[in-house]
């Protein structure tokens, strides 16, 4: 069963933005870092933004000033805003959630956490 669902990816020039969101209400833990992380060909995943149990937040150097990761909890939903966007933020995003592995995901450290499908996001010069 998907538990994580996202959702807002799409085509954009290059300076555009985007804001994804990752729908976590059928999750079934509450208590659980969340975090995006991406996958452009070819290349591995990695992280891009976590927000931590204690509310900490994490964010990888090349989104710095740029991305904004945030969460409502009402409607268990977590969002990453995307600013002045590039063509090398072209990826797919992932939403991952997880109760046990805290801390290799606020290292931004791939990791076997609970996955949603991905959405795409291209980003043209």
């Amino acid at each position: 069963e998907v538990q994580l669902v996202e959702s807002g990816g799409g085509s954009v020039q290059s300076g555009g933005s985007l804001t994804l969101s990752c729908d976590a209400s059928r999750f079934m833990y509450k208590k659980s870092c969340m975090g995006w992380f991406r996958q452009a060909p070819g290349e591995e995943r990695e992280g891009v933004a976590v927000v931590d149990r204690d509310g900490s937040i994490i964010y990888a150097d090349s989104v710095k000033g740029r991305f904004t990761i945030s969460q409502d909890n009402a409607k268990n939903t977590l969002y990453l805003h995307m600013n002045s966007l590039k063509p090398e933020d072209t990826a797919m995003y992932y939403c991952a959630a997880d109760n046990q592995y805290c801390a290799l995901m606020s290292a931004l450290m791939n990791g076997g956490y609970h996955w949603g499908q991905g959405t795409q996001v291209t980003v043209s010069s």
